[in-house]
């Protein structure tokens, strides 16, 4: 009973048993739109995590301030030096006079500054740095600078951000990966519902000389089916759970400490990966499913 591949004929009795299980059907596609959502959800904030460490690392910056004794021209002369540390990317020179200047203007009393001379204020050098992660790294390689009397940094801060990212990425890869393997289980157990009632017709096509392959392909449609349907409604029901979330946190955000990604700029992302892992654990619980029934 072998024949040539006709996937006219595959699509046709994937459809036909999606729709004769339809109950099954319906539990294993709410089953992948959950486990999507919950995968896309934690994904999302790692990404945000990700993408408010970079305008953080784009804001932070070191202060290296030059030791008292040196003159001004000393003091940009360190430059070169400054730069060819490890994880600096750009640095701009503060001379003394622009510091007091500086400091008075963000006083309200400016009179109670006028009087003070330039040389309580040093030189100094704001330093931007490529990776806040190793900004504790940075600051040492800076202290050991000669001409460098001190340098301040937030590292504290620095560290707090990459912590969290770093749990927020974990927590995801984690998710994702218990996930996955919960959803072929379940994808594969409703395939296997369905293909029980039709154990006998594949012991005959067997019989008759059916290959594998005739046998397997409209099980493996029906699971690309089914896979791809929970991607997509997956994803549109994230649009709007994160759209909801972005005018909660935009509402409650006065200092606007924390930002969030377009969804319509994650699309070309978020809509290949649902559609791939849809797609995986649909076929793959659907192979799961076949595979006890075609040992006649």
């Amino acid at each position: 009973m072998a024949r040539r591949f006709d996937a006219g004929y595959y699509f046709s009795e994937g459809f036909h048993s999606i729709f004769t299980h339809g109950f099954m059907s319906f539990a294993a596609v709410c089953m992948i739109v959950a486990c999507l959502l919950i995968m896309g959800s934690f994904s999302l904030v790692a990404v945000n995590l990700n993408d408010m460490l970079g305008d953080l690392e784009d804001e932070n910056q070191l202060a290296v301030y030059i030791d008292d004794s040196y003159t001004e021209e000393q003091a940009r002369a360190l430059e070169e030096e400054l730069k060819a540390v490890p994880n600096v990317t750009n640095m701009t020179f503060v001379t003394r006079a622009e510091a007091l200047d500086t400091y008075q203007q963000s006083h309200n009393n400016v009179e109670l500054f006028e009087d003070l001379p330039d040389d309580v204020f040093r030189d100094r050098y704001y330093v931007h740095i490529a990776d806040i992660a190793q900004m504790a790294q940075t600051k040492a390689n800076l202290e050991q600078v000669e001409g460098v009397g001190d340098v301040v940094a937030a590292v504290e801060i620095a560290e707090g951000f990459v912590l969290v990212r770093n749990i927020a990425t974990g927590v995801a890869l984690v998710l994702v990966g218990i996930l996955l393997v919960i959803s072929l289980f379940i994808i594969a157990n409703t395939i296997k519902l369905a293909t029980f009632y039709r154990r006998e017709e594949i012991a005959i096509m067997k019989l008759c000389g059916a290959t594998d392959g005739f046998i397997q392909w409209p099980f493996v449609v029906e699971g690309l089916i089914l896979g791809l349907t929970g991607a997509l409604v997956a994803f549109f029901v994230q649009w709007g759970l994160y759209q909801l979330v972005g005018k909660v946190i935009i509402q409650g955000n006065g200092l606007s400490l924390v930002t969030m990604i377009g969804y319509t700029t994650l699309i070309p992302t978020i809509l290949p990966v649902f559609c791939g892992v849809g797609a995986l654990i649909g076929v793959g619980g659907s192979l799961l499913a076949i595979r006890k029934f075609l040992q006649v």
